[in-house]
């Protein structure tokens, strides 16, 4: 993490996250939560009436501050006919990863987790979280020789 001048919010320096992540799910095959039956043995994600998942990877995490902080990190769009099995490896944030204040820095207990929403042809919007997630440690002094 930095700690760099935040312009969005108050005159007062904020915490910046960087995170590198590798992804790997098999969302064909409900292993992370999302099953549609078709019959007693088959699991589809497609169906007639699906036309796209919306895929994001979000931070939660506690501060002095606040009890909940939700950060969306990365997403990606994923059209019917795109392979469901991902593996994806040394993504970096898609995202700015702020804190309204110095929350990351030595925080041990940031959840990164894998949702998703399917976009139907017609009707609800249903969110699905999936069923892996990861908390990780940030680092107790902040980094001021890399850039990102």
């Amino acid at each position: 993490s930095k700690n760099v001048e935040d312009f969005t919010g108050p005159r007062e320096r904020s915490d910046l996250g960087f995170v590198t992540f590798d992804i790997t799910a098999d969302i064909l095959n409900g292993k992370n939560g999302l099953q549609t039956f078709r019959n007693k043995n088959t699991f589809i994600i497609f169906d007639w009436n699906v036309k796209q998942l919306f895929l994001y990877l979000s931070a939660e995490y506690s501060t002095k501050n606040n009890a909940l902080n939700q950060v969306v990190l990365w997403d990606k769009i994923m059209l019917r006919g795109d392979n469901p099995r991902l593996s994806l490896k040394d993504m970096k944030s898609k995202y700015f990863f702020f804190d309204d204040g110095n929350g990351l820095k030595g925080n041990r207990n940031i959840t990164l987790t894998l949702s998703w929403n399917v976009v139907p042809n017609a009707g609800i919007l249903p969110l699905v979280t999936g069923s892996g997630h990861v908390s990780v440690p940030f680092p107790d002094t902040y980094e001021t020789t890399k850039s990102y």
